[in-house]
């Protein structure tokens, strides 16, 4: 046999991100058993161009058509743009896809990879939350699978394997609070995008890190879990843990909680869900309890971070909700970043599209993708408004 054939061959999307940096270190660390075939880089192509050489993909695929001539010879095959994600995402030799790409861009190449039967390593959460149940309905009728790639939700799932859904009672997702952890309004009021990108335990990119410090990347993973473990949103919890070191827990009828605990290391989910059902040596050293000493939680800060409220308030309203908060945060963080709008504004703008929008049934992509557009034509026009 082929010895390229029995390897797994594996698609980075968002391979230049911070996803894509820890998914190629367990990738060294794996060894010659996966095969890079594909990985996508959106601009970053200098870093791309660099991946390329060391993974030796057979296609590339850039954010711009008109940028492709840069990675001439870089790939055998080099696309572009929504289309090429889509190309990659289906590639009929590929054995699993590592979705690292952020926000809604991710939503037609995973739609496309489920449909193609794929396995989906999913760190992106926002197609989740966009269209949980179309991705669903892709991956029950295409013969997919959706695994999840972020510590927390990697964490339930673990913590549920050989459990029975029915003595499931809840599921605690943790949440490290954020670098304004028991800050006041009042002193979050004239934050940098500097202040708000130093997150005290987790390195991500730019936007997850807004995301982390507003809550809302926790109030999107609440939404996410309804989805992935087929939950009432109001058995989802959150608590705050500053130590990041418990990633989540479950709770079960009678009582007893299963927590996965681990190094604040996004290595450890990615492989897992690489090399599952077995688990492979990771080159992070034993975990010391007793150098970490305590483990604290505590109540989310509703009034201070109102962003966690109002991704429970979408998950409740259902239908369109979640993809126009979704929308509306996106361009609110852009403009935060930009230094368009202060950091208190974006759960300001959050709220008040929520509040506005006309809740309608998810019953298309086209219908997702039509609420996205409103929701951030309407968010540009709410920072205009405010500039």
């Amino acid at each position: 046999m082929d010895a390229a054939a029995e390897k797994k061959n594996v698609v980075v999307l968002g391979a230049t991100g911070s996803i894509g940096d820890s998914t190629f270190r367990v990738l060294e660390n794996l060894g010659s058993e996966y095969r890079v075939l594909a990985m996508s880089g959106g601009e970053q192509l200098d870093r791309l161009a660099l991946l390329a050489k060391e993974w030796e993909p057979q296609y590339l695929c850039v954010g711009r058509s008109e940028r492709v001539g840069e990675l001439a010879g870089a790939a055998e095959n080099v696309l572009s743009g929504e289309s090429g994600l889509d190309v990659l995402a289906t590639l009929p030799e590929a054995d699993l896809v590592v979705n690292g790409l952020v926000g809604a861009i991710g939503l037609r190449p995973t739609l496309a990879a489920l449909r193609a039967g794929k396995i989906v390593a999913m760190a992106n959460k926002e197609p989740i939350v966009m269209a949980g149940g179309l991705l669903l309905e892709a991956a029950q009728s295409g013969g997919g699978e959706i695994i999840p790639l972020d510590s927390e939700p990697n964490a339930i799932w673990q913590c549920l394997k050989g459990e029975e859904k029915a003595d499931l009672e809840r599921v605690i997702l943790t949440a490290s609070g954020g670098p304004f952890f028991a800050r006041s309004r009042s002193e979050m009021e004239n934050v940098t995008p500097a202040e708000a990108l130093n997150h005290p335990t987790w390195k991500m990119g730019a936007k997850i890190t807004v995301d982390s410090a507003t809550l809302m990347n926790k109030g999107f993973e609440v939404i996410e879990a309804t989805w992935l473990f087929d939950l009432p949103i109001d058995r989802i919890d959150v608590v705050i843990h500053r130590q990041s070191v418990v990633h989540s827990l479950v709770e079960f009828v009678d009582g007893a909680l299963l927590a996965h605990l681990g190094k604040t290391n996004m290595q450890l989910p990615i492989q897992y869900a690489l090399t599952h059902p077995r688990r492979s040596q990771a080159p992070l050293g034993r975990f010391n309890l007793v150098e970490v000493g305590q483990l604290t939680f505590s109540e989310p800060d509703g009034v201070n971070f109102p962003c966690l409220d109002l991704c429970y308030s979408a998950g409740e309203m259902g239908g369109t909700a979640p993809a126009a908060l979704n929308a509306a945060n996106e361009v609110a963080v852009a403009a935060f970043l930009d230094g368009k709008i202060g950091f208190l504004d974006i759960s300001a703008l959050n709220s008040d599209l929520l509040a506005a929008h006309q809740v309608r049934r998810v019953s298309d992509i086209e219908t997702v993708f039509q609420v996205d557009a409103e929701a951030r034509f309407a968010a540009n026009r709410w920072i205009e408004r405010r500039a």
